[in-house]
């Protein structure tokens, strides 16, 4: 899953790096870092620190893999 924080409205107040301190961290008193791919297994932490933003600046986008049908997922018998 992908993480996109907006640092122009994040005001600091770092109740995602509290919920997901391995995500978020506070670079000093205003500086938020944080990684842009979070492994799927932290999904129910990472989505109560986005919940948790006051000013919601976080945004998470889940990896969309579909597969379509083809020819090798059909049950179909040439013979």
């Amino acid at each position: 899953m992908r993480l996109v924080v907006d640092l122009n409205r994040c005001q600091g107040y770092a109740q995602c790096a509290f919920l997901a301190p391995d995500i978020f961290t506070m670079h000093g008193d205003e500086s938020l870092l944080y990684n842009p791919q979070a492994a799927q297994e932290r999904r129910d932490e990472v989505a109560r620190a986005v919940a948790a933003c006051p000013v919601q600046a976080i945004l998470l986008e889940a990896d969309a893999v579909e597969e379509a049908p083809g020819p090798d997922r059909e049950a179909t018998s040439d013979h």
